[in-house]
């Protein structure tokens, strides 16, 4: 009972010092960072915590891309909001990476159009690259539109290298 006790009381003690009615306690760990205040920060200040230029990585251009070979699919599936166009091509080796569709437009330059125009487009690694069977150098790429973007829009058009494929309205 004396134990029960005597840590009731040191307890009861103990813990208006953590806080209380003052709130300036320095055992109370809310405080221990103080109050946040505000500070501007001008709009050409860097985060000194983000490196700017990385030691380990050489800095490159935006690459444009190889087209692939041949476009073998098209196709245009509905989506909230708008459609997504899924594209597959192949590649003539294996080695390809960063596989993207490339608009050859720009809605906010040349406005509403009736025909968009995109590149399959690739990057290729510059180790050997093996013969490889039609399957394993298949790539797909997609992309979202939106009802915006799709608005009076007739035609869609995907090109490789070597062919191009189309899908109309």
């Amino acid at each position: 009972m004396r134990i029960i006790l005597t840590t009731a009381l040191v307890s009861a003690l103990a813990l208006p010092g953590c806080g209380g009615g003052s709130g300036g306690s320095a055992y109370n760990p809310l405080n221990w960072f103080g109050k946040s205040r505000n500070a501007t920060v001008a709009p050409e200040a860097k985060n000194a915590l983000i490196p700017q230029k990385s030691g380990l990585r050489r800095e490159r251009a935006a690459p444009e891309g190889v087209a692939v070979a041949q476009i073998l699919a098209l196709a245009i599936e509905p989506a909230a909001g708008g459609a997504i166009l899924r594209v597959t091509g192949l590649a003539p080796t294996l080695g390809a990476y960063d596989v993207r569709l490339v608009p050859e437009f720009d809605l906010e330059i040349d406005g509403p159009l009736q025909t968009l125009q995109y590149s399959l487009k690739t990057e290729y690694s510059t180790r050997s690259r093996p013969a490889a069977p039609q399957r394993s150098r298949e790539l797909t790429a997609a992309v979202f539109l939106s009802d915006e973007d799709l608005e009076g829009v007739r035609e869609i058009r995907v090109s490789g290298a070597e062919n191009a494929r189309s899908i109309r309205r």
